[in-house]
């Protein structure tokens, strides 16, 4: 058969998206509503249909591209979770829940896709959204798989825990399978920096890169109504010192020649991670160029979900789509 189609709503800077194309599958049409997100998106691909919309107001009666595709995905804004408790709650990202589960009424995919966080799975705090799915996607002929996932198990040298359900029409449903691991050693820090840092001759990258000898812990991209970009809570700020890296600010360069990496003397002599390499952190190709100055950049890279956890989540999709339906529930 032909390429899979999908349509991703609350697209931001194109992880998930990335990580289907990746998989083989064809986006039909991709929106979001930062104006800057929908800039990296078009610049990276510009043959892609990306509309500057909100999910809350989107209509695919007036854009029938969306109609009759294989898949529906959302990696959508996170939910409160234990890593947010101290965020002012809106409600804006539950109400961005429901409308991507209202869509599937409209478009009526062959397989959706919801990521968030992993408390949506399991928490109580989320029992009336899981209860809210299953009321709206069961009567349609939908059958649900709710999992965590760690990006770290899939390639990524992060540790970032994700949420997912993925419903497939009963046809398909019975050959779907979560994914499962692609890696037995995590990647470290320092193995996906470590080239990086040298760049501009600073001798002690090496250094640097045998002491990230981990993960990085979880980046958090943080709010619009936040001051400056920074790694995230405190936890991880306490983290990343311990791998002589500065996680209360985002640098504009890597370390040249003359700087001094000398951690136990405070922050000012340990290194700033770039957003360039906070997307490597995510699992982003070095291709893959962010729109925006330094803070909404970091956001954007922050907030999205990373390429090779959008891969293997198409890849086990595709597999069940891909497959024969089941004779008895066809037509």
């Amino acid at each position: 058969m032909g390429s899979l189609t999908f349509v991703d709503v609350c697209s931001g800077a194109g992880g998930l998206a990335l990580g289907l194309e990746q998989a083989g599958f064809e986006p039909r049409l991709l929106l979001d509503d930062d104006e800057l997100a929908v800039t990296t998106l078009r610049s990276n691909r510009p043959l892609w249909n990306v509309l500057t919309a909100d999910l809350l107001d989107f209509d695919p009666a007036e854009h029938p591209v969306s109609h009759d595709v294989d898949l529906l995905a959302a990696g959508l804004p996170r939910v409160r979770s234990s890593a947010t408790a101290r965020r002012v709650a809106t409600g804006s990202e539950e109400r961005l829940l429901e409308a991507a589960v209202y869509l599937v009424h409209a478009i009526r995919p062959r397989a959706v896709l919801i990521e968030n966080v992993p408390e949506l799975i399991h928490s109580d705090a989320h029992q009336r959204f899981r209860d809210f799915v299953h009321s709206e996607l069961d009567h349609l002929g939908y059958a649900l798989t709710w999992f965590v996932m760690n990006a770290v198990d899939f390639g990524v040298p992060q540790s970032r825990k994700h949420g997912v359900l993925v419903a497939v029409r009963q046809e398909w449903a019975a050959a779907f399978r979560p994914p499962v691991p692609t890696v037995e050693e995590p990647v470290t820090v320092g193995t996906a920096l470590g080239s990086s840092m040298a760049v501009r001759g600073w001798a002690d990258a090496d250094r640097w890169a045998a002491g990230a000898d981990r993960p990085a812990p979880t980046l958090v991209g943080g709010s619009k109504n936040r001051g400056g970009a920074d790694l995230g809570p405190t936890r991880a700020k306490q983290k990343w010192a311990t791998m002589g890296v500065n996680a209360h600010t985002v640098g504009d360069r890597v370390p040249g020649p003359d700087f001094v990496w000398a951690p136990e003397l405070g922050r000012d002599n340990m290194v700033k991670l770039t957003v360039e390499q906070a997307a490597m952190l995510q699992g982003f190709p070095t291709t893959w160029r962010i729109s925006g100055r330094k803070t909404a950049r970091y956001r954007q890279v922050g907030h999205a979900t990373p390429p090779p956890v959008g891969r293997a989540l198409g890849r086990a999709v595709a597999k069940a789509l891909n497959g024969d339906p089941a004779p008895h529930a066809a037509g």
